[in-house]
């Protein structure tokens, strides 16, 4: 027995190198796909974080841009809600003239509207009440003889100048007609002076 027991033992250990053997080239053949794989893994990886720095880039750059043309867009809302807001001053400001000087701005309104002298002048019920008279008195002063304009028992919802009414043909010197047939005109005047360094 002590025959086989060496064949035996032999063939376990040439069994046992082989598989040694095996193992080492399985392991050597393991390592050298797992470092294919991590290197492509790694190359995959560094491209898609240029890919992801690089979109990311972009959407910031799309952002930064779209933030900008808001923040442009609400910055102009703003100056023209000033300009605006300059325009509806002015007209309040015409409106609440001192009784003598509305009565000569609507005097020289009356001249201008009325080169021939005639018409009847239309106010709203307070300035007609308030300068209505002067104004007119004032206005044919100015005409001479040619001055044959009238106060109209009529009066309109307007906040302050008049209309001037020839027959069917009627003036519209009102003052949000005016301030708003100047405001086209003097628009860009008046941003420049509320915001002089734009």
């Amino acid at each position: 027995m002590n025959g086989i027991e060496k064949i035996t033992r032999r063939i376990d250990t040439d069994a046992q190198a082989e598989i040694e053997k095996l193992l080492a080239t399985a392991r050597a053949e393991a390592e050298e796909i797992t470092a294919k794989y991590r290197s492509q893994a790694e190359r995959e990886a560094a491209a898609l974080k240029a890919r992801n720095e690089k979109a990311a880039a972009e959407r910031e750059e799309r952002l930064v841009s779209v933030t900008q043309m808001e923040a442009r867009k609400a910055l102009l809302s703003a100056k023209q809600e000033a300009v605006e807001s300059a325009f509806a001053k002015a007209l309040e400001v015409m409106c609440a003239l001192p009784e003598d000087r509305y009565a000569a701005v609507a005097a020289d309104l009356m001249v201008k509207a009325a080169p021939n002298g005639m018409g009847e002048v239309i106010f709203s019920p307070q300035d007609r009440e308030r300068i209505g008279l002067s104004a007119v008195s004032k206005a044919n002063e100015r005409l001479g003889a040619a001055g044959r304009l009238t106060l109209s028992q009529e009066t309109r919802p307007i906040k302050g100048g008049l209309i001037l009414k020839n027959g069917s043909v009627e003036v519209n010197c009102t003052f949000e007609t005016l301030v708003r047939l100047h405001k086209g005109e003097m628009a860009g005047e008046v941003a420049k002076r509320l915001f002089p360094e734009a």
